[in-house]
């Protein structure tokens, strides 16, 4: 009997590995910049970015990013009326994933900087969702959700750092208990 309970334990959690990897973190974050990309009080930033950018590319956590058509990153893409608004858009394995990317990799230290090359914004720049593995999303998709997010604030349809929702798996999971699998 106990036998049984840890093979049926065991099955399970492959059910559960098997799910994790349903869902990738979709993230996109604007920044306006205060000077053009060639203006000499930009240089520092400018910089840094192929370096930034290839911390994330060697990252496990790392999925995706968006770049310019012939390009290693993204910020010729001018998603918005203001063109002094640069746009990232990546994707994720976990929020814990970008999370450490974001704040203790080298990005952190042009997190520590931001404000040296971009104007405070008065709403959210940043929202978070969760994508089917294998969805590449799109700048319009990215608009979308971090419009809802500053229009309702953090819901499962995009989210914050500081108001996280769980990947649907995680979700349907919590009912998988004692090694019995209600879904």
């Amino acid at each position: 009997m106990r036998m049984f309970c840890m093979q049926q334990h065991s099955i399970i959690l492959t059910m559960q590995s098997t799910k994790q990897e349903e869902y990738h973190l979709a993230q996109v974050n604007t920044a306006t910049l205060r000077g053009s990309l060639d203006d000499p009080e930009m240089a520092d930033f400018v910089a840094q970015i192929r370096d930034v950018n290839a911390v994330a590319d060697a990252d496990p956590g790392f999925i995706w990013r968006l770049r310019s058509e012939g390009a290693e990153d993204a910020t010729s893409i001018r998603a918005f009326e203001d063109e002094r608004i640069l746009i990232t858009l990546t994707v994720w394995k976990s929020v814990e994933a970008l999370s450490s990317y974001v704040y203790r990799s080298a990005h952190a230290s042009v997190m520590r900087d931001r404000r040296r090359w971009f104007e405070k914004a008065d709403q959210p720049i940043l929202a978070l969702w969760w994508i089917p593995v294998g969805h590449t999303p799109t700048i319009a998709e990215a608009k979308e959700r971090l419009e809802h997010l500053r229009s309702h604030g953090s819901t499962p349809y995009a989210f914050s750092f500081s108001k996280p929702f769980s990947s649907p798996e995680d979700i349907s999971s919590r009912f998988v208990t004692a090694g019995v699998d209600y879904n």
